[in-house]
């Protein structure tokens, strides 16, 4: 299977189990493991240009605010480290 194909059929998955569970943490995160080698596979195949609006598609798919990564890695600090 070409890596546009897996790329492709990647944005549906993220598509169809993103807003479904609520856009948890895990589900983002084996999404974000699975793309990272696919983007890189991708990119080496088809060039930078499609590397990018695959990127691109990507964040567009798991878009997660700055704001939430720092509240989230504050969280889970323990508070007598502050």
């Amino acid at each position: 299977m070409s890596p546009l194909a897996l790329a492709a059929l990647w944005l549906v998955v993220a598509a169809v189990a993103v807003p479904a569970v609520g856009a948890s943490g895990p589900v983002r995160a084996v999404l974000i493991a699975a793309g990272v080698p696919l983007l890189g596979w991708l990119t080496w195949a088809h060039g930078p240009m499609t590397g990018l609006l695959a990127l691109g598609a990507g964040v567009a798919m798991l878009r997660w605010p700055p704001a939430e990564i720092v509240a989230w890695l504050r969280r889970d600090r323990d508070p007598s480290e502050r």
